[in-house]
């Protein structure tokens, strides 16, 4: 029997805004939680995660994106493969959208959602999220609680 919603933090938390997804995930752990979800720190991705997703009907990620928008811009896309999230989502790239392709070649992929937060760039190491990533952190968290609204009706 599969669990229903799974909230995935995705990131590295020692380069700055590239663990942003995990920082969401972090403080809406400190809030309480997201009623009709669980929530996961999903570190940056990799094939350990792959009975995870295949253990939800639903997942939702939260990651750090380098693409064309202002950092701290925050989108839900709802990607149905691999290729159809951002180009450059973060610096695990290649791992998450191997684990993705993996579960989609195993016939067990859920409904994915993916609440990116636009970042400038993640070659420094350190702990800190940007001004601009950090103001976007309360728009992200809202993000995740509305889609979990509206996938439990």
């Amino acid at each position: 029997m599969l669990n229903d919603i799974l909230v995935l933090g995705i990131g590295n938390l020692l380069m700055n805004d590239e663990g942003v997804g995990i920082q969401v995930v972090n403080r809406l752990e400190k809030e309480g939680g997201v009623p009709g979800a669980e929530l996961m720190d999903g570190g940056t991705g990799g094939f350990h995660l792959l009975g995870h997703l295949q253990s939800y009907k639903t997942i939702i990620f939260i990651d750090a994106s380098l693409d064309v928008y202002p950092a701290g811009y925050v989108r839900v896309l709802q990607p149905h493969f691999a290729k159809d999230f951002p180009r450059q989502l973060s610096a695990h790239e290649i791992g998450l959208k191997d684990l993705l392709d993996s579960a989609i070649l195993l016939g067990n992929m859920p409904k994915l959602y993916l609440v990116a937060i636009s970042v400038k760039d993640f070659q420094d190491m350190g702990m800190d999220l940007s001004a601009e990533v950090e103001a976007a952190v309360p728009e992200a968290m809202k993000k995740v609680r509305e889609l979990v609204g509206e996938i439990t009706g």
